[in-house]
């Protein structure tokens, strides 16, 4: 993915230019001189974010383009899935049996008409 490996070029960058202006904030005695010190590595922090944001952007526009394709294709069946499914309270934990296969119990009608543990009753 070539928007880490930027991330990553970056993150090193920024490491190395916070480094190397730490020994001549340390020789400099006044706070004028600290000051000017933060507010450079302040601006090349700036610097740097916008060149990593205008690294990555392209990548983050065309996820964002597949991510709205496959939603479209995706949210039909979404819902098909959760009008047969309906409220998730029906159901019980899923269990994985040995041979690894999934199961979702549906809760009885009895087991529904329980309040569930810590939930108020009505008298």
């Amino acid at each position: 993915m070539p928007y880490i490996e930027a991330m990553n070029r970056i993150a090193i960058t920024l490491t190395a230019l916070m480094l190397s202006t730490a020994p001549l904030m340390a020789q400099e005695a006044g706070d004028e001189s600290v000051d000017e010190g933060f507010s450079l590595l302040e601006e090349g922090a700036k610097i740097i974010m916008r060149s990593m944001l205008d690294e990555v952007e392209p990548t983050l526009k065309d996820l964002q383009f597949q991510l709205g394709e496959a939603w479209g294709e995706m949210e039909p069946m979404l819902r098909d899935l959760s009008a047969m499914i309906g409220d998730i309270k029906n159901y019980h934990a899923p269990e994985v049996l040995p041979n690894g296969d999934i199961i979702i119990r549906r809760k009885s009608p009895e087991e529904l008409a329980m309040p569930e543990p810590g939930e108020e009753i009505d008298i």
